[in-house]
């Protein structure tokens, strides 16, 4: 290809001397600038760099703040003192009982830590429990894909990938089960207060999938998490909730979670069932009164298992108790 340029560097042939106006000379040296940017050697244009948003977007873009943590060395004498201001009573009836109750699974729209952030509970917890964090992009640093949870209920490292078949590894529990606050005062609070109980992260712990099976809805009484390292913390937060939303406990309850904390340092007279003076007679509770019985009510269709607090959904449907029907009788 023949360039189009002349080459104005060399000076023109003697032999046709042209006389030149100032003028004109100034208007020749705008001339040879134009050519030469013009004839300047051509460069390669770089593309501009598009980020791809179809790839998830690491922890350090995340654009959402985390639920406060959660402690993991309690005062046990603080917490004693909390527990020795819970009433004591029995379990009253599970009438009524719905996860519904408290409120759409993993809402945002509540008033406790992490709410109205624009990112749903499940997933505030997911980011505040999990490390390795690998958040989906366009979720605006809400929605985690995957992550290395610590489990502190069971001690043992559980990857956790979202997926139909992979999320379950990793379920949020509710440390104090939601039928079990039902039967221990919940019934009496509003909508909203159940809706924060439910997504209250005090309340909240992601952990071992088919552990939150096998714990239900028991309390201190009947269930601890495996690793005895973590007793203290969660029988702590237990008495921290249901002081919080004014939930009681039985007298076996109280006796667990006393046992705990005085192996945990607090200053309690004995160690063993009873959590007080040893032989000391024990004031009667509605444990050892007879319940009143309960209004008629409708029967619910479905009156499901909390399956360790699983909020709705959370769990599959398989894991709730069917419904049995009595026997008829002839």
């Amino acid at each position: 290809m023949v360039s189009d340029c002349v080459d104005l560097t060399s000076p023109p042939p003697s032999s046709t001397p042209v006389r030149r106006s100032s003028i004109v000379g100034v208007a020749a040296i705008g001339v040879l600038a134009a050519v030469l940017v013009s004839c300047s050697s051509p460069t390669e244009e770089t593309p501009a760099q598009v980020a791809d948003t179809s790839t998830p977007t690491s922890v350090g873009q995340t654009l959402l703040p985390e639920p406060a943590p959660v402690s993991t060395t309690p005062d046990a004498n603080e917490i004693l003192a909390t527990l020795n201001t819970l009433p004591v009573k029995g379990r009253a009836p599970k009438t009524g009982y719905d996860q519904a109750k408290f409120g759409a699974a993993w809402t945002d729209d509540v008033t406790v830590d992490g709410g109205r952030n624009g990112c749903d509970t499940r997933n505030d917890i997911l980011r505040r429990d999990l490390t390795d964090l690998v958040l989906k992009a366009g979720s605006r640093g809400c929605t985690v894909q995957t992550g290395t949870l610590i489990d502190p209920y069971t001690a043992t490292t559980i990857g956790f990938v979202r997926g139909q078949d992979t999320s379950s590894a990793v379920q949020i529990d509710h440390v104090v089960a939601l039928s079990d606050a039902w039967q221990k005062g919940a019934q009496q609070l509003s909508p909203t207060q159940r809706a924060d109980f439910a997504n209250d992260p005090r309340n909240l712990q992601a952990t071992d999938g088919p552990l939150t099976k096998q714990k239900g809805d028991g309390d201190a009484a009947t269930w601890l998490p495996p690793s005895d390292a973590y007793h203290c913390a969660y029988v702590s937060r237990q008495v921290e909730v249901k002081a919080s939303y004014r939930l009681w406990v039985t007298q076996p309850e109280k006796d667990a979670i006393t046992d705990v904390l005085a192996l945990c340092g607090a200053n309690s007279p004995t160690i063993g069932r009873g959590g007080g003076v040893a032989n000391a007679p024990r004031p009667p509770t509605s444990d050892t009164l007879p319940s009143p019985s309960p209004e008629p009510v409708a029967p619910a269709e479905v009156t499901p298992d909390d399956a360790a607090g699983a909020y709705q959904g959370n769990l599959p449907a398989e894991t709730l108790a069917p419904t049995v029907q009595a026997p008829s009788v002839s």
